[in-house]
Parts: structure tokens; C-alpha cells; sequence
């Protein structure tokens, strides 16, 4: 194994295009998106996360997940020797098809794992119309 074959994703850091006045700071989760026949899911890795900061939204075909972490004080005895995990909140924000069933979208969160089930619509299948006298 070389050292091209191991890459270290480093957290990146999520870039507000308009003004705040939130001094939090979010980071961008990363993804894992997989496509069946019948649906796409996205699975989205969110350490500190738990099921009350979760916050997953539709508008407009737009997808947007919002995961906040209850950051707690540090231990006041604490002596940091090494500090290299940044802590913050996670935003991401998808662009929905219109294949996508939007009212049977659904979501899990386990252990820091965000899993988000996208099923697609079905499209209309032929069938014979029948005609009745009045």
C-alpha cells in the first residue's frame, strides 16, 4: 500500500455565501449516496448528533439537513496536550429530482449515521380503460 492509496478527508468547513449573526460554526457532512431501481440513499456522517438536532427539510426540490451538536464546555480541569477534532454543527443541501416520491421520504440516525430513504415515484403503468353505457 502506498501512501496515495490512504487520503486523509479532512473536515471542511462550511463557507456562508450571505450574513450571519450566528457565530457557530458548520461544517459540511460527508456523504455516501447509492441509486436501486426502486430508490436513492443517502447516508450522511454526522459525529455528536443525536435525533433532537437533526432538522431535515423540502423546499422547492430542494433538500436540506441540518445536524446540530450539543457542544458542552470542555472540562475545566482538562489539559489539552493534542487538539485536532473540531467541533460544530453540519449543513448539507441536495437538489431533489423529480422521480422522487417527496411525501415517503424517510430518515433514520444511528451512531453519528444520518440514513435518509428517497424512494422514487412510479411511473404510470399501461392499462385498459373501460368504457361503461350511461
Amino acid at each position: 500500500m502506498t501512501d496515495q492509496d490512504l487520503k486523509v478527508a479532512n473536515k471542511q468547513e462550511l463557507l456562508h455565501k450571505e450574513e450571519t449573526t450566528s457565530t457557530d460554526k458548520y461544517f459540511v457532512p460527508t456523504v455516501d449516496i447509492f441509486e436501486t431501481e426502486n430508490e436513492v440513499t443517502v447516508v450522511a456522517e454526522m459525529p455528536g448528533v443525536d435525533n433532537d438536532g437533526v432538522d431535515i427539510s423540502l423546499d422547492a426540490d430542494i433538500l436540506t439537513i441540518k445536524g446540530r451538536m450539543d457542544i458542552a464546555d470542555e472540562d475545566k480541569n482538562w489539559k489539552i496536550l493534542l487538539h485536532e477534532y473540531e467541533t460544530g454543527h453540519y449543513l448539507r443541501r441536495f437538489t431533489v429530482a423529480e422521480t422522487i416520491d417527496q411525501e415517503n421520504i424517510a430518515a433514520t440516525l444511528n451512531d453519528g449515521l444520518l440514513k435518509i430513504i428517497l424512494p422514487k415515484s412510479m411511473p404510470a403503468q399501461p392499462r385498459k380503460i373501460e368504457v361503461r353505457s350511461e
